[in-house]
């Protein structure tokens, strides 16, 4: 019998994965999902763009970085297919 070990300081973090999608999709998926979040007065996402080949984690951290709600972002050390972004409320 496996277990699956949960994070408890990003299980319940609100989630947006973006696995299949194109670089130009997931642009518009995470700002919006950015704004959605900045309403909801969340601190604290999570993005995950899988391993794969870095396209989207790439894409994802370029956008990070010229957004203007971001404080800060960086891979989960848990889990590298998945960022975390500290936002500006």
């Amino acid at each position: 019998m496996n277990k699956i070990i949960r994070d408890p300081f990003t299980y319940f973090l609100p989630k947006l994965d973006i696995h299949g999608e194109t670089s130009a999709t997931c642009i518009a998926l995470i700002n919006s999902f950015i704004k959605d979040n900045i309403k909801l007065k969340n601190q604290k996402i999570i993005i995950i763009h899988g391993k794969g080949t870095g396209t989207l984690k790439k894409a994802t951290h370029e956008l990070l970085k010229h957004n203007k709600c971001v404080k800060k972002y960086y891979i989960d050390g848990m889990n590298d297919g998945q960022t975390i972004v500290e936002l500006i409320i």
